[in-house]
């Protein structure tokens, strides 16, 4: 199995399948130093669909839409990329960084390209949090005392006030960079970004309001990060998941739990076709 110490003096990875390949390689490269090349072998557009217009398209072939090339150009397009003359397509995806502290621990996790969803593990069961937005104290002249803010937390050692918090009764939340933003965001009712965007986009998914002490608006489910704003989540619910990309990288919550949300991992370089340079996929 692929680990990270094969990864050592590699100029590029390839990755060859569908869209999970591709999100699956790119959390090995957390670092973003190392180009990624998404290669679909198994096009959900093939010779055959060209030539008979009315035959159904099989719907377990992948879309590829983090894909560079698929197996049809596959002989002219990755030349282009190992002798360089592809690197106007060469791009650096914004990814997502979260920071999960525990009573005894704090965990950093796996970058995220697409999404995060963030909910308990019963789709039945309500998810419960405190949702609020971190300033830092490391700034202020005076020594910090808990009387003078509302909630202080620290991560990496660095004291911070949570600001503006409020209270969620919901489904659990997605947040999903511009790259994820027309896959299950816009599914979910979220609005699609341009592929240029460093911001972050959050979704409360069936917020039932009714349970909210605070006077709020639908307008609070649905919102951006952005540069320089951190979310934090305080979990709840006795138990609760992080999905990372999908459904197989995942990372469990307990009551208790803090979570820090912003656009500070480090971007993914990702050869991406030209049409695919102003939205995202």
């Amino acid at each position: 199995e692929l680990d990270r110490q094969h990864l050592a003096d590699i100029d590029l990875m390839v990755a060859v399948g569908g869209d999970g390949t591709v999100l699956s390689a790119a959390h090995f490269l957390d670092h973003g130093t190392i180009p990624l090349l998404g290669i679909n072998s198994d096009p959900n557009v093939s010779v055959e669909d060209r030539k008979v217009k009315k035959k159904v398209v099989d719907e377990r072939r992948s879309h590829g839409a983090l894909c560079f090339s698929t197996a049809l150009d596959l002989s002219e397009s990755v030349p282009s990329v190992l002798y360089g003359e592809s690197q106007d397509q060469l791009t650096n995806r914004t990814r997502i960084r979260c920071k999960v502290k525990s009573t005894f621990s704090e965990t950093r996790l796996v970058p995220a390209l697409n999404d995060l969803l963030i909910a308990n593990p019963s789709p039945a069961a309500v998810s419960r949090f405190r949702m609020g937005w971190l300033h830092s104290l490391e700034e202020e002249s005076e020594p910090i005392k808990q009387s003078s803010y509302g909630t202080i937390t620290r991560f990496a050692g660095i004291a911070y006030d949570v600001e503006q918090s409020l209270n969620v009764w919901s489904s659990g939340m997605w947040v999903c960079t511009s790259t994820g933003s027309t896959a299950v965001m816009a599914a979910a009712g979220g609005k699609p970004m341009d592929v240029s965007s460093t911001d972050l986009q959050y979704l409360i998914r069936e917020h039932m309001m009714e349970n909210s002490n605070e006077d709020i608006t639908k307008d609070v489910n649905n919102g951006l990060v952005t540069e320089g704003q951190k979310m934090h989540l305080r979990w709840n619910s006795q138990k609760g998941r992080i999905f990372i990309d999908g459904s197989h990288l995942t990372h469990n919550l307990e009551l208790g739990d803090e979570i820090m949300i912003d656009n500070q991992a480090p971007p993914l370089q990702m050869f991406v076709p030209k049409h695919r340079t102003r939205r995202s996929s």
